[in-house]
């Protein structure tokens, strides 16, 4: 887990590389009439470091204590209507038995919550954020000219924006985000009420109903089911880059990495941070942290900000360690295929109205983050040593040294420390 000073040069670096976006407009998916209710169904597979919150309590305490990352699952519900609840907001999503979540779990309807400013939210006046960004991209064993783009936060702070910072990117024909905001009623899941960890054999094949005091009555069959874990290999080379592949995944319509650095943050110092993505242009972040649909990948693999399905392997240039701090944390996602529902079915006859009762979009997607040069946890045994039986295992030293810091999360895991 990330804490103090670590967890500070993340979350700063989270926060910018989240507005970093392709300049995407969105737009409704086209209908001649609004649905009552929209219902999305977000299916996801965790592998590596990511697999730990997928995991929960249990999942943390496998990888600590050197068994292994593993595999894990993630499913994030949202209903959003146009109603007004009959009485109470409840909600219900009854699944298939092999999902391994019960008969149902609760769709929460969030509370409204109006605050105002207390002291401790007031940043000092006149303080500026002593921390500079490094932005590299593209695949290759260097940088090319022009890299990396610096951003510099105390001067971003008084509104000297580096010039092509927010590189536009291509019109995305995502669909729709379902949001609290955007609904009369809504609710999610997971929730405070209800966060079940979902078992690692579980299925989401079969029929599933949404059961709501808001909306009508939703049900659809999936033939679709949780994606395969990705599993990765990285190595450095002579020069300082990184060479990184990955086993092809099924169903997948691109890929997307990044990796993030950081070092300094003591009080005083300037904390320099590096990111740097898998996209051949200055055209990243934003949406590439999310699902997203065929259709967005499509035309993201056509202006090559994700990889296209085919390619499987990737150089991260030697520059991204030279500027970066000893820890290199990767992430590496396979976007999947979507299923589409709707009540009434959309007319074949583009002259008849549509006016449907409920839509529903179940995306899918594959996951999994390491650290640049590490085994791959995904692969590994119970007791944190790779079951790839090609490869000649390491003799064990007799006692093996302490793990320390946040690269520790990883060799503990790998079996390299304890």
């Amino acid at each position: 887990m990330l804490r103090g000073p670590n967890k500070r040069k993340y979350f700063w670096l989270g926060a910018v590389t989240g507005t970093l976006g392709v300049g995407a407009a969105t737009y409704a998916a086209q209908q001649q009439s609004p649905p009552i209710a929209r219902y999305s169904m977000d299916v996801g597979t965790m592998s590596g470091l990511a697999a730990m919150s997928g995991g929960g309590t249990r999942g943390a305490i496998a990888m600590l204590t050197g068994r292994g990352g593993g595999t894990g699952h993630e499913l994030h519900l949202r209903l959003g209507s146009v109603q007004a609840p009959k009485g109470p907001a409840q909600a219900d999503h009854f699944m298939p038995k092999g999902a391994g979540l019960g008969t149902s779990v609760p769709l929460e309807t969030p509370l409204a919550v109006t605050s105002s400013p207390t002291a401790g939210d007031r940043s000092p006046q006149g303080e500026l954020p002593k921390a500079k960004l490094y932005i590299f991209w593209g695949c290759g064993e260097h940088a090319p000219k022009g890299q990396p783009l610096v951003i510099d936060f105390s001067k971003l702070a008084k509104g000297q924006i580096p010039p092509g910072l927010y590189a536009q990117g291509p019109n995305l024909p995502e669909d729709w985000q379902i949001l609290a905001s955007n609904s009369k009623t809504f609710g999610d899941w997971p929730n405070s009420k209800s966060a079940k960890p979902i078992p690692a054999n579980a299925s989401l094949l079969g029929a599933h109903r949404i059961a709501s005091s808001y909306a009508p009555e939703i049900s659809f069959s999936l033939d679709r089911d949780y994606m395969p874990a990705l599993k990765t290999q990285s190595s450095q080379m002579p020069s300082g880059a990184f060479g990184l592949s990955w086993n092809a995944i099924p169903e997948a319509t691109g890929y997307y990495a990044w990796v993030m650095s950081a070092k300094g943050g003591q009080p005083g110092d300037t904390t320099e941070m590096v990111w740097w993505a898998s996209s051949a242009t200055q055209q990243f972040g934003g949406s590439m942290w999310d699902w997203l649909s065929p259709a967005a990948v499509g035309k993201l693999v056509e202006a090559k900000t994700v990889m296209p399905p085919s390619q499987t392997s990737c150089t991260i240039p030697a520059e991204v360690r030279q500027a970066g701090g000893d820890v290199l944390m990767a992430n590496l996602s396979a976007y999947g295929p979507q299923s589409n529902f709707a009540y009434p079915p959309r007319p074949v006859d583009p002259k008849i109205a549509w006016k449907p009762d409920w839509i529903t979009r179940v995306r899918f997607r594959s996951n999994t983050m390491f650290m640049l040069g590490m085994p791959d946890m995904a692969s590994m045994g119970q007791d944190g040593r790779s079951t790839d039986q090609t490869a000649p295992e390491e003799p064990q030293p007799s006692k093996k040294p302490k793990c320390k810091g946040l690269k520790g999360i990883a060799m503990r895991a790998a079996g390299l420390c304890e």
